[in-house]
């Protein structure tokens, strides 16, 4: 049974609630028909609501019920039921059931259980007889879903985060990272520029995410593809801290986002914060003062900086085997460009290993070794920035939450595939950033139940959730009988999670 709309040759659209059975459609109910936009999408959310109730109709006088032979059911007869039933479930537990829009729904469950094209989507929800609509009908959707929902969704998504933290938003982690596009034509939003997937050649977005501890999510925005990062990070803060109203929290943050504006700004805004330091860029005054320190493992020496900002500087055995194996490898594919006559004078630069790159006379380029062996000093350090009164390692314990940001944005690229974009107009390109933005509050909060209470991860849940079926059985007098095949163990728990926490 799913709802479809039918266009007349009037010009309105019809909604209807469809049955199949046996290979033939009927036609169940028609709800209504209009040529308005909005009227159509009440029909259709009203058509959504009242499925349920004609199910209990239709079986409620199957006593004795009849049930077909194996034999006699095709694959037109099951269905995909796990990820309504559970990610539905989160779904409206969080608060994106006051969103009317079925569509809305549907396409954020799917970019979590089966992200693709919204191609693919329309055929996934027409396979699994829950409504026929085109291809069209989501993009014309999208259009208008970030100018509808976005505010919506960023309201819904910070009550819940602030529910979990217990009612207190004290600190704030920020990070961005590139989204690009499969298109060689640029925009006003879709531009080249530094690009942390690699991908210079493309026309790409900035994505900024801002999430509390745990890494659980408050809102985004995104900016156009060539600004630079540091020029994001107060616009955003501003943004939410006037739009949710509360406290200044610590702001924490990687060394991309350092700056002595943002950091002059952050300071006369009342703003604490924690940032990435970059230790080989600090004055000569500094760096002269770590020279001299003899540091040991997990080492964390204080230093003054004179703008009253403090530098906290660890060491790690650890991180400096691994500073030393990066730079080693970098040198050798110097070497190895150098000796295949690859390098001009335009490698020479600050980028990466290139750094150890210099001119002899006006022809030769030669390996700065002198340069290589100096580095070798800072290996195994890191350096952070705050004005807060947290001790060392508080200060350190806080920036290395910032690997849940990350992996945000690993969850974002790779199971939820927000990248590469393939739409053009802003309006599909936004509405794709707020679907997967939901679709990451949804997967996030999943991953938090299973993580307190069971060993199944993330990805195997929803392997097992795929795999949760019904068949929807025939009966005389065009009725059926919907009836859940059982679950395996793992799919039990999955339910058993979901009813206990939902």
């Amino acid at each position: 049974m799913f709802v479809r709309k039918k266009k007349n040759s009037s010009g309105s659209t019809s909604v209807q609630i469809i049955q199949k059975v046996q290979g033939k459609y009927s036609v169940i109910k028609t709800l209504g028909s209009s040529k308005e936009e909005e009227k159509i999408d009440h029909l259709f959310s009203q058509a959504q609501e009242a499925i349920p109730r004609l199910f209990n109709q239709i079986t409620l006088f199957d006593d004795p019920p009849y049930l077909p032979r194996v034999d006699e059911l095709s694959n037109d007869d099951i269905r995909i039921i796990g990820p309504e039933l559970v990610f539905g479930k989160i779904f409206n537990h969080i608060g994106f059931g006051q969103i009317p829009d079925q569509l809305f729904k549907d396409l954020v469950i799917s970019r979590i259980t089966h992200p693709g094209s919204k191609l693919q989507l329309s055929e996934y929800l027409r396979e699994n007889n829950r409504q026929e609509i085109s291809a069209d009908n989501i993009y014309y959707f999208l259009d208008k879903l970030n100018s509808k929902y976005k505010h919506q969704v960023e309201d819904i998504s910070f009550a819940y985060t602030r529910k979990l933290l217990n009612g207190k938003i004290g600190i704030v982690f920020y990070d961005m990272t590139t989204i690009y596009f499969e298109s060689s034509q640029p925009d006003e939003l879709r531009m080249t520029g530094f690009s942390k997937d690699g991908k210079h050649q493309h026309p790409q977005i900035f994505l900024g995410l801002l999430v509390g501890r745990n890494g659980y999510p408050i809102g985004y925005d995104i900016f156009e593809g060539n600004i630079y990062e540091g020029h994001t990070l107060i616009p955003i803060l501003e943004k939410f801290e006037k739009r949710f109203k509360f406290e200044k929290p610590i702001v924490v943050a990687d060394a991309g986002l350092l700056s002595t504006e943002n950091i002059s700004t952050l300071t006369k805004r009342g703003y604490t914060f924690i940032l990435g330091a970059r230790i080989k860029n600090e004055a000569n005054t500094i760096k002269k003062q770590i020279e001299k320190i003899s540091f040991t493992d997990v080492h964390i020496t204080k230093l003054h900086k004179p703008d009253k900002t403090i530098l906290y500087v660890s060491y790690s055995s650890s991180r400096a085997k691994k500073d030393k194996a990066n730079r080693e490898r970098g040198l050798k594919r110097l070497e190895k460009s150098l000796k295949a006559g690859r390098l001009t004078k335009s490698n020479i630069n600050n980028r990466g290993y290139n750094k150890y790159l210099k001119m002899e006379g006006e022809l030769s380029i030669q390996i700065d070794y002198t340069k290589f062996e100096s580095d070798c000093k800072w290996d195994g350090l890191k350096g952070y920035i705050t004005n807060t009164r947290l001790k060392g390692k508080q200060v350190i314990d806080n920036y290395n939450n910032l690997w849940k940001i990350e992996k945000a944005f690993r969850i974002s690229k790779t199971d939820l595939k927000i990248r590469p974009i393939y739409h053009r107009l802003k309006e599909r390109i936004e509405a794709h950033i707020c679907i997967s933005f939901v679709s990451y509050v949804l997967f996030k909060d999943l991953e938090r139940i299973l993580l307190q209470t069971s060993n199944i991860s993330i990805n195997k849940a929803i392997k097992a959730i795929n795999k949760m079926y019904e068949i929807i059985v025939p009966l005389p007098g065009d009725r059926f009988r919907s009836i859940k095949l059982k679950n395996n163990e793992t799919q039990k728990q999955i339910i058993d999670l979901i009813d206990a926490n939902y």
